[in-house]
């Protein structure tokens, strides 16, 4: 494996990142250690570290608005306020850099008037009402208000909404009486997305946040990642919620409701409920949707499974158009198309590369297409009736299954996408409480996955999956004798962009799912495939200049493109709050999952096998799966823009 960026997970340690960070003096090195006391406890932190960071390695808590983990230091709340010795103010712990021995206190008295009168004036801006509220038991703003006993409104308190809400988009709601400035929206859309559809308008007390131009949420170049909801503190970001209009469904009995659930909310849903991040609930889950309503429950990784053959082939489809048809306008790298917020990044701000864009549906989009055509006509049932649920981890779906090529089934193909959170709603809505629930599987002929489709969740695990399926079609050998247990590791981890080559020193026969579109695979002797992995728009950048640029991304073969950090387990919809522990605790979840499944492997997968059997009969990339499971390429590229 190699690496052409420095490494790094979604941001750079804080410390690294300091605006404010005062040069050492002649006596001072970097990586030096520096002698801190806070609130009488001693230790030694390396030079930079903040204070805030400092507290947090003796066990003193320091609250907290504007910062976050994984974001740039702003400082602009205060809530975090700190007694610094021999300095005449009050200081902000998030950042005040360490770059010299201090004595440091954080409850005084004059410490906790200050917070107070800063909840205080954020309060007297704040209009809503809590218990209709999302983030109600769950928002930052009311937790320190608790903490902090405001038992009143000192400075007074909005009597009436200031804004409208904007419900423009189909991902992401924005409440800007909800708003306390803390402009974590702002760095996320900015530093860790690079989007930059968010700003702050005006100074003091007329500061709002904006989008370009103030238009509407819908009108603006968003990708509807809904990374910015993950990251606001209050309810003033919310996902499109569909759950009336689901339940409405359920109620019905002209209707039958069914549901897929994708990988990376089993990871996460249990943390609605009080349990620690990283604790799947897959087979509970299952059994809590039957309870709710649902007629069937699928899994996602069934068409993760069914992405991976059509998008496999795609690539070998399209080197054999390069090296052996001599094709000049075959386009490489091919990007991986299962990530909606990537897709609108790209046809935002690399409208020109659109034709590298897989022509694969992602595996929700497959799903609903098969629902509505395969699975009817198996159970006699008028596609009309058939109301398709997606659970995702993403609110980026909301938008993608409204997309109008979404409908090659000749109905709408996943009528409506629920996020992790809002499911967790329902299931609590319905009295049921999801850990404590007994497991069962997932429905046929639909309920049988791998683990190739489980690990889709992680950034790397599309790569992996593809990788495991290719060696195998291609090499004719198993890809437990080039990795140890399948597990491709150069691709898993969560460094920004990651590189692989994979050198093909011998072929096997053609398996039998392929042989209508290649005769042997002689022609790739001698090759050395090139892939790529990155997460998160800003690593998606840096790798689309690469590529511009004429770097190494542009020699490569197939590149995995996920918008949110860490992949879809770190994805818009996932349980609030987000950090890069919580999301690796997911991971493990995930790759625990997956070593678990008895069959690893998409190409494997008894039920994809039948699907091609029964339905798609003329295999792979036919006329009948581009039809259903691809869309359609426009003169500018695969989406209509």
């Amino acid at each position: 494996m190699a690496e052409f960026y420095d490494k790094e997970s979604v941001r750079a340690p804080m410390s690294q990142r300091l605006q404010r960070f005062e040069p050492p003096s002649d006596t001072q090195a970097i990586g030096a250690l520096v002698s801190v006391t806070i609130d009488g406890k001693e230790l030694k932190v390396p030079l930079g570290t903040t204070i805030l960071e400092a507290s947090k390695k003796v066990g003193v808590r320091i609250p907290t608005l504007c910062y976050h983990e994984d974001l740039c230091v702003a400082g602009v709340c205060r809530i975090c306020v700190v007694e610094v010795e021999g300095q005449p103010r009050l200081q902000a712990s998030c950042a005040y850099p360490i770059t010299a021995p201090i004595k440091v206190k954080t409850h005084t008295r004059q410490v906790r008037q200050a917070r107070r009168h800063i909840l205080d004036l954020l309060l007297s801006k704040h209009y809503g009402e809590c218990y209709a509220c999302f983030r109600n038991n769950n928002c930052e703003l009311q937790a320190l208000a608790k903490e902090y006993g405001v038992d009143f409104f000192r400075f007074g308190h909005p009597e009436k909404p200031r804004y409208r809400i904007d419900r423009s988009s189909p991902s992401v709601i924005r409440d800007m009486d909800k708003c306390i400035l803390c402009r974590r929206c702002v760095r996320t859309c900015i530093d860790l997305q690079e989007v930059g559809v968010l700003e702050v308008n005006q100074r003091s007390n007329r500061s709002k946040v904006i989008t370009f131009g103030e238009k509407p949420l819908g009108d603006v170049i968003c990708i509807n990642c809904g990374q910015c909801i993950n990251r606001c503190p209050t309810g003033a970001l919310r996902a499109n919620d569909p759950t009336d209009d689901v339940w409405a469904a359920i109620d019905d009995p002209t209707k039958h409701v069914v549901i897929q659930t994708a990988p990376s909310p089993r990871a996460g849903i249990g943390e609605c409920f009080g349990l620690e991040p990283g604790v799947p609930l897959t087979f509970e889950m299952n059994t809590a949707l039957r309870r709710c309503g649902f007629d069937k429950v699928f899994d996602t990784n069934f068409s993760a499974d069914l992405t991976i053959i059509e998008e496999g082939t795609e690539l070998l489809q399209r080197l054999h158009k390069a090296l052996v048809q001599k094709d000049k306008m075959v386009r490489f790298p091919q990007f991986t198309s299962c990530s909606p917020g990537w897709v609108k990044f790209c046809e935002h701000f690399y409208p020109e590369f659109l034709d590298h864009l897989s022509s694969a549906k992602s595996p929700q989009q497959m799903f609903g297409a098969v629902i509505k055509t395969y699975y009817a006509k198996l159970n006699d049932l008028d596609p009309k009736n058939i109301v398709t649920v997606a659970l995702m981890p993403c609110s980026a779906k909301k938008f993608e299954c409204n997309r109008p090529e979404m409908c090659d089934s000749g109905y709408k193909d996943i009528d409506y996408g629920l996020t992790t959170r809002e499911l967790a709603q329902m299931i609590s809505e319905a009295g049921i409480y999801l850990p404590a629930m007994p497991k069962s599987d997932f429905d046929d002929p639909f309920g049988t996955a791998t683990g190739s489709g489980v690990i889709f969740g992680a950034t790397g695990g599309v790569m992996e999956a593809a990788l495991r399926t290719v060696i195998e079609l291609v090499c004719g050998i198993q890809v437990e004798d080039l990795f140890a247990h399948a597990d491709i590791t150069p691709v898993r981890g969560f460094d920004g962009i990651r590189f692989m080559e994979l050198p093909i020193k011998k072929v096997g026969p053609v398996p039998e799912l392929l042989k209508g579109l290649f005769e042997d695979w002689d022609w790739l002797v001698g090759a050395t495939l090139k892939v790529a992995v990155a997460h998160g728009t800003a690593n998606a950048k840096r790798v689309m200049e690469d590529i511009k640029a004429g770097g190494p991304c542009s020699e490569c073969h197939f590149i995995e493109f996920m918008a949110c950090p860490g992949g879809c387990l770190g994805g818009g919809g996932q349980p609030i709050p987000t950090s890069p522990e919580i999301r690796a605790a997911r991971a493990r979840a995930i790759y625990a999952e997956d070593a678990a499944y008895e069959v690893r492997k998409s190409h494997e997968n008894p039920a994809i096998v039948r699907l091609y059997t029964e339905f798609l009969t003329e295999g792979p990339c036919s006329h009948l799966s581009h039809h259903l499971l691809h869309t359609a390429y426009t003169p500018r590229g695969k989406y209509i823009v």
